[in-house]
């Protein structure tokens, strides 16, 4: 256990330096200053002349103050540390996680154009893609998640423009084969976008053939289930031009308090992360020897699917993982069972300090039969308490399902 616990904390300890220094004042003033940058609220941008105007306004691909709607001081010191963590070289904060999303597909993709999104792919991408992007006249292709060379070359067509992947799947777990899919992509002349929300400092994404990360920073860089933010990393001059020009034209960005707290939140994110990881595991190998449990969907166990690609890629684990129940399990013995945990909330997101739990059974949809759960299934999201404790109203509720699927 002490060799897993190892090898699902490892990534954290590596960012502790950067979290803690980076997006602050690099420069103390002689008369001393703040340990944190300041928040930066405003819209209108004051110049001293309209040379000075025009010349700030030609630098809109840079991360510096032009007007309001393109970013404020803090916004961009959060967007510096966004591409550090990354290894990118230029990063945009935008409204939400689902925003990471959807501009890149709307910056990248035009009318007549072809994109891949794999099966497991979030609820909401799925739906944009299946509402809004195929009103603009682009055609989406689902992939199975864990498809090899072979079958995605089959999917691939001269419209091709973006391979989309989410690794591991927000609900199902699946770990893709990320370096795989980037020779594919760039073979035809398609960029690869990645949504590295689960993975963020664990996965470097462009050491893997990644073009476009995207993270939803209301996870875990905030960590405290109060910003709705979201970020889109490159490590390509071309891309970021494209990129910006497209969230300027959108009107995307984040308000100034949400970046602050967001930074705030970065700091203590290598800490909360590795005590995570950690419980998540503990919780993880209890269930995975309960009788009631078929299947525990954590990366770092070998019944999950992409397990080796985890192994192979990742630096470390997260603290999100699923539960697959046993077939004759009864999906109203489960909810009895989310009903009477204490120590679980009950909400759809994850990355906070605090436990969640959330049922995927009847949340998850599919275009390619199979890859779905056999039995009743729920994700957990492990926070900050003691997994003692966790483990304990889990097993209440357990007692709970037996009772009621005896019932």
């Amino acid at each position: 256990m002490e060799n897993a616990i190892s090898q699902v904390t490892s990534g954290w300890r590596r960012l502790s330096s950067l979290l803690v220094q980076g997006g602050r004042p690099e420069i103390v003033p002689t008369e001393g200053g703040f340990v944190n940058a300041p928040v930066s609220r405003g819209s209108t941008v004051l110049f001293p002349s309209l040379a000075a105007m025009k010349a700030q306004g030609q630098r809109s691909h840079e991360h510096e103050l032009i007007y309001g709607a393109m970013g404020t001081p803090v916004q961009h010191e959060l967007e510096r540390v966004i591409a550090q963590i990354e290894g990118g070289s230029h990063s945009q904060v935008v409204s939400s996680g689902l925003a990471a999303c959807t501009l890149p597909l709307l910056a990248f993709l035009n009318t007549g154009d072809h994109l891949l999104l794999p099966d497991s792919v979030y609820g909401p991408t799925r739906r944009f893609a299946d509402t809004m992007l195929a009103r603009l006249g682009i055609e989406t292709t689902y992939y199975p998640p864990l498809a090899d060379a072979g079958t995605l070359e089959g999917l691939m067509r001269e419209r091709t423009r973006v391979v989309f992947a989410e690794s591991p799947g927000s609900h199902t777990f699946e770990v893709q084969d990320v370096p795989m899919l980037s020779r594919v992509a760039h073979a035809h002349g398609a960029i690869l976008m990645l949504d590295n929300t689960w993975g963020i400092g664990i996965f470097r994404p462009f050491l893997h053939g990644v073009d476009i990360s995207i993270q939803a920073l209301t996870k875990y860089p905030a960590g405290h289930s109060d910003v709705i933010a979201g970020a889109v990393t490159v490590d390509d001059e071309t891309l970021w031009r494209t990129l910006r020009d497209s969230a300027i034209q959108i009107g995307q960005l984040a308000g100034a308090d949400e970046c602050w707290l967001t930074l705030r939140g970065l700091r203590s994110m290598a800490v909360r992360l590795e005590r995570q990881a950690e419980s998540a595991l503990v919780v993880a190998h209890w269930l995975r020897g309960r009788p009631e449990v078929a299947r525990v969907l954590h990366p770092a166990f070998d019944e999950c699917p992409g397990h080796a690609f985890w192994l192979r890629d990742f630096e470390g684990a997260s603290s999100l993982f699923g539960v697959e129940l046993r077939s004759d399990i009864s999906v109203a013995a489960m909810q009895d069972m989310i009903d009477a945990l204490a120590m679980f909330g009950i909400g759809a997101s994850w990355g906070g300090y605090e436990s969640l739990v959330l049922p995927t059974t009847g949340g998850v949809r599919r275009s390619i039969p199979g890859g779905m759960p056999e039995g009743p299934s729920f994700r957990l999201h492990i926070g900050l308490e003691n997994p003692d404790d966790l483990i304990a109203d889990l097993e209440g509720g357990l007692e709970v399902l037996r009772a009621s699927s005896a019932g």
